[in-house]
């Protein structure tokens, strides 16, 4: 076998490792994608799901609250009329 036919079939022989090791990468990522799909599936009661919702609105009616505080210059609740 000349130099040139054994390089060429070493580089053959690192290409389908190459290829083995991307194909069980994508394998890996595959799974790891099903699995945050199947954690993050809707679950009637205290799920994660419902969590992550739940911290998302308190989030929202935060930063709401603040806003009213800043435009109007009162505070939350002399202005939604619970203390005068």
């Amino acid at each position: 076998m000349n130099p040139k036919e054994e390089s060429n079939s070493i580089n053959k022989d690192n290409s389908n490792d190459i290829d083995q090791i991307k194909n069980d990468n994508l394998n890996l990522e595959n799974e790891n994608v099903q699995k945050s799909l199947e954690e993050n599936k809707y679950v009637f009661g205290w799920g994660q799901y419902s969590e992550i919702t739940n911290g998302r609105f308190a989030m929202i009616g935060f930063t709401a609250i603040i806003l009213i505080e800043i435009i109007s210059n009162k505070s939350f609740l002399s202005w939604a009329g619970i203390i005068h």
